[in-house]
């Protein structure tokens, strides 16, 4: 099969595209899972899991479940990154698909509350819990399968495959959904428990993930341990505990990569989780939000995300051209502009569908362009011997402070004080990353091979 390859696209016998694909797929699969969850946290748990004497409460008990997986993030980052520098990419990347998988899968098999009692809550905050410790290692472990077999000059285009598994993931898992609510004729406006779709029709989506993980693991079983990690090894440059390792010698870089990544992961959040609910939450008086409906507004999600993929090639072309640090310039001072379209796209309570799209559509496409470089910034910041864990930890750190609480501070300001409160929310955090980018050093030229303590930090 490599004989009709180039050498140039070969990384140990193994074309480079075999490797981006087996970093797409599992991100993409990670994500799916991740997202099937979220969906169903809002339109199914809240009604089969947790007791329905109060639906408020239920559904904010399914919501804490939900939240369940942002605390396992960073403890996933720490365990799978600590095998990820000690034992290496390849082997770690298969068990956190495998870890992702079997948790997936298992929820589609619960018993509810109705069946099984407290034990069925508890089951599934354990899942959602093991969800999150397998994202929390298959991110920066997909980053650098990428980063660590580029092409030289080409670490930005080849590091954007992984990035992609978000987007995808997100139109598989919602766009499933939306097409098993229309062909059960499930109505989120007044749900059946005893209907089809709450019956059976929500299991599908988690016993699908079965097949996804079985080709994700075919692709990933045929690649090969990336050369900067071997090189690392044969120089004896594997230290025994990457965490303490990297709190020792690249503290910096971990508050640096953070709040780089802190309005991505804020905008993302707004633009999607709190966006939905305020979108289709009650209109004045008796509410505060929009008053879309569900299904509706899910499918112009779904478009704005096409706009996010869409923009994630040239986002991460553009970082090879431009360098990281512009180019992250340049869409954080457009996020910080973006924050003050909120009142008065968003503010008069009676806006169209169109001027709607409109505002996830701008929203998606800076998310393109500021997740793109991401995934080869973080790993660029560390060096080889704690690149896993410390890439990880920045990366799902910046998720506890930007995806975990957005959704909540943003609905608190909407509530309080209106909805332009919530562009300058994401106005405050923009600036937090801007400040790190321009204390971030240049990293597009920088030697993947080191053991620099100092790889990234502007000097």
């Amino acid at each position: 099969m490599s004989s009709n390859v180039a050498e140039s696209d070969l990384v140990g016998g193994v074309p480079r595209r075999r490797i981006v694909m087996a970093s797409m797929v599992g991100t993409t699969i990670e994500f799916y899972d991740f997202y099937i969850y979220a969906t169903a946290a809002v339109s199914v748990f809240p009604h089969l899991f947790f007791p329905k004497s109060d639906p408020t409460t239920a559904l904010l008990a399914s919501l804490a479940t939900f939240g369940l997986a942002f605390v396992a993030r960073p403890v996933g980052s720490v365990l799978f990154g600590h095998f990820g520098d000690r034992v290496g990419r390849k082997a770690t990347l298969v068990g956190s698909l495998l870890l992702m998988g079997v948790a997936t899968f298992a929820i589609g098999l619960l018993p509810t509350y109705a069946q099984a009692g407290i034990v069925a809550p508890a089951l599934l905050a354990v899942l959602r819990f093991s969800q999150g410790l397998a994202l929390g290692g298959e991110w920066s472990g997909a980053a650098l399968l990428a980063t660590e077999t580029a092409k030289p000059g080409k670490r930005g285009w080849a590091a954007m495959w992984p990035q992609l598994g978000a987007p995808i993931g997100f139109l598989l898992a919602n766009g499933l959904f939306l097409a098993l609510i229309f062909w059960l004729g499930h109505s989120t406006a007044e749900p059946d428990v005893d209907g089809t779709f709450l019956t059976w029709g929500w299991r599908i989506p988690f016993l699908l993930s079965s097949v996804m993980v079985a080709i994700g693991l075919y692709v990933r079983l045929r690649i090969i341990e990336t050369p900067v990690f071997t090189r690392a090894v044969a120089r004896g440059e594997k230290v025994k505990t990457p965490l303490a390792e990297v709190f020792r010698s690249s503290w910096r870089q971990l508050i640096i990569g953070t709040f780089v990544m802190l309005a991505t992961y804020t905008m993302f959040y707004i633009v999607t989780t709190w966006a939905l609910s305020f979108g289709t939450g009650k209109r004045p008086p008796d509410g505060t939000g929009l008053g879309f409906a569900y299904v509706d507004f899910l499918q112009l999600q779904l478009i704005a995300v096409v706009f996010f993929a869409g923009t994630l090639p040239l986002s991460g072309w553009l970082a090879d051209r431009f360098g990281r640090r512009r180019v992250l310039l340049l869409v954080t001072i457009g996020i910080m502009a973006y924050g003050g379209l909120f009142a008065p796209m968003l503010g008069s309570g009676d806006i169209s569908y169109g001027t709607m799209l409109l505002f996830l559509v701008i929203g998606m496409t800076l998310m393109g362009f500021t997740f793109g470089p991401m995934s080869a910034v973080l790993p660029e910041l560390f060096p080889t011997n704690v690149r896993y864990t410390g890439s990880g930890i920045s990366y799902n750190v910046a998720s506890i402070l930007g995806a975990a609480v957005a959704p909540f501070i943003a609905t608190w300001l909407a509530t309080q004080y209106g909805v332009g409160w919530v562009g300058l929310y994401l106005f405050i955090a923009a600036s937090l990353s801007l400040v790190a980018i321009l204390i971030m050093r240049e990293t597009k030229d920088a030697s993947l091979d080191t053991t620099d303590d100092h790889a990234g930090v502007a000097r």
